[in-house]
């Protein structure tokens, strides 16, 4: 599974953007997927997942600002963040989990840079 990632940026603070997860397979059998963030020296953190349910988990900093949603037909998953904040600046990664064989696997994409300004 390969995931490319895009729709990162420069954004003043109070601004808005949307990150796009594009997968190489169709994401109907997925058990999850979602995004992370990172910033330096600090370990990655859980931003928003969706499960194949439809079920979304958010982060509490990130709670009625941002949104998750998948488009199966596009087999991509979108995180809508708006109201953003310089505490959002981070690399977000996509993620999505897989069951291979009976085994949960876990893929990353390359992670995209968001950067909010004050």
């Amino acid at each position: 599974v390969q995931l490319q990632a895009s729709g990162g940026g420069l954004v003043q603070t109070g601004g808005s953007l949307r990150l796009s997860c594009a997968a190489s397979e169709g994401i109907r059998r997925f058990n999850a997927m979602g995004w992370y963030r990172q910033t330096p020296g600090k370990q990655r953190e859980l931003v928003a997942i969706i499960n194949s349910g439809g079920v979304i988990n958010l982060a509490d900093s990130v709670k009625g600002r941002f949104t998750i949603s998948r488009d199966n037909a596009k087999n991509t998953v979108y995180l809508q963040m708006n109201s953003l904040k310089p505490e959002d600046t981070a690399v977000y990664y996509c993620y999505a989990q897989v069951t291979v064989v009976l085994t949960a696997m876990s893929y990353w994409g390359q992670g995209t840079q968001v950067t909010v300004s004050s």
